[in-house]
């Protein structure tokens, strides 16, 4: 088939959209789709100077999407003075899994020249996630200790180094199988929390002094196209899904979307649509609702509304075991 385009042999088609793109207008196309995702979430704030920069974390894993994100990102603003870019990697301890994908992003981060922070679970918490899911102490899925981790550490650090933003990589079915999950719990509150930490635009979010600001640029793409982006572009990415990975209920989730994807092109793109929408309506009702109020963990010093934090909890109980 032939490129809409120009005229040149295609390398995917979109069925969403119906449109035949070569390799060339395929790979603008996702940079074009970044790029507008930043402008409309007013990523970059107005008060950014070459004197007083913008700090931007990069949760950086080495998969395929923090890797792309993290290559449009430094193409975009790698030579912007308003913007220094910085990648965060975390080792977790998953024997032959996470030793590559560092590697990955170790070299991603020397190509593109950008300062390249690695934290581990084995110096932060003592331990590793091989051991935690053997031994399990709360009858969870790996991914439930692992989620709880990896948020506590990116959050730190990405404090400790300055952060005016964390991003992270999340697709465009990552977004949307999320968008699902929440519709399905009916869980509102949640949806209004969605849009105030990561999924509305900067100027529309309720400020926190607790918590670093998210943004996911990423999450316009399909999952199909950031890999086939990776590929075309020859990136360090490791493409391998995780030996502990059993999240049976978004994997669930998954598969409905992509049946129903396929049945009507389209659907995923429409429902987080919707669900943004939504959200920035649950968050207008429920942001300014009395709740929880938010001490430090005794521990840690993290914000919780408890005496432990869910992190140190759960650290003790896997020492414990």
């Amino acid at each position: 088939m032939e490129c809409d385009k120009c005229g040149r042999e295609a390398v995917m088609h979109a069925a969403y959209s119906g449109l035949h793109l070569c390799e060339s207008h395929f790979c603008a196309s996702v940079d074009k789709r970044v790029r507008s995702r930043i402008r409309e979430d007013g990523l970059l704030s107005s008060d950014a100077t070459p004197d007083d920069p913008e700090t931007w974390v990069i949760g950086l894993s080495g998969g395929k999407d923090s890797v792309v994100l993290t290559h449009v990102l430094a193409d975009t603003f790698g030579r912007d003075p308003r913007v220094e870019l910085v990648a965060l990697s975390i080792h977790e301890g998953i024997e032959g899994y996470r030793d590559a994908s560092l590697d990955a992003s170790e070299e991603l981060t020397a190509e593109l020249e950008i300062e390249h922070e690695v934290v581990t679970y084995a110096e932060e918490f003592d331990l590793r996630m091989d051991d935690v899911a053997a031994e399990d102490p709360e009858g969870m899925a790996p991914c439930a200790y692992c989620g709880v981790f990896r948020r506590d550490l990116l959050e730190r650090y990405a404090e400790e180094l300055g952060a005016d933003k964390l991003l992270t990589g999340h697709n465009l079915d990552d977004e949307a199988q999320t968008a699902l999950m929440n519709f399905f719990s009916g869980d509102v509150r949640q949806m209004a929390k969605h849009f105030d930490a990561s999924l509305g635009p900067f100027p529309a979010r309720k400020k926190s002094e607790r918590f670093v600001p998210r943004a996911k640029p990423l999450r316009d793409v399909p999952e199909k196209e950031v890999a086939l982006y990776a590929h075309l572009k020859d990136l360090p990415a490791h493409i391998t899904e995780c030996p502990h990975a059993s999240e049976a209920y978004r994997g669930e989730i998954q598969r409905l979307l992509l049946d129903v994807e396929e049945s009507h092109p389209g659907t995923r793109h429409s429902i987080l649509s919707g669900y943004e929408e939504l959200a920035e309506l649950a968050a207008l009702r429920y942001r300014d609702e009395e709740g929880a109020e938010f001490g430090e963990c005794d521990r840690c010093g993290a914000p919780t509304a408890r005496d432990l934090c869910r992190k140190c909890y759960l650290v003790d109980a896997v020492h414990e075991a």
